[in-house]
């Protein structure tokens, strides 16, 4: 059992580094289209759209309402969390 607990953290592990890498490169290239208010504008976008697929996967997976709660929560702050770390910085 620890075994699969191990490679379930593993994988999650991965797939948030991969998803970390992938968004860095989406907010570069969004970073490129203008002023300080239309990156916002993008971020924003990104992060209410992640977490309505959020929702979505777990209404298609038919998952209980406490697990669809938890894992929601969980998630929506990790989107959060990561797309607020981004600033719009002009040098």
């Amino acid at each position: 059992m620890t075994n699969k607990i191990h490679e379930l953290q593993t994988i999650n592990t991965a797939w948030q580094i991969a998803v970390q890498e992938i968004l860095r490169l989406v907010v570069r290239d969004i970073y490129k289209t203008g002023d300080e208010a239309v990156f916002l504008s993008h971020i924003k976008r990104l992060e209410e759209a992640a977490i309505e697929s959020i929702s979505t996967d777990l209404r298609l997976r038919g998952t209980d309402e406490w697990t669809e709660v938890l894992v929601k929560e969980k998630a929506s702050n990790f989107v959060t969390s990561l797309l607020t770390s981004f600033t719009f910085d002009r040098i």
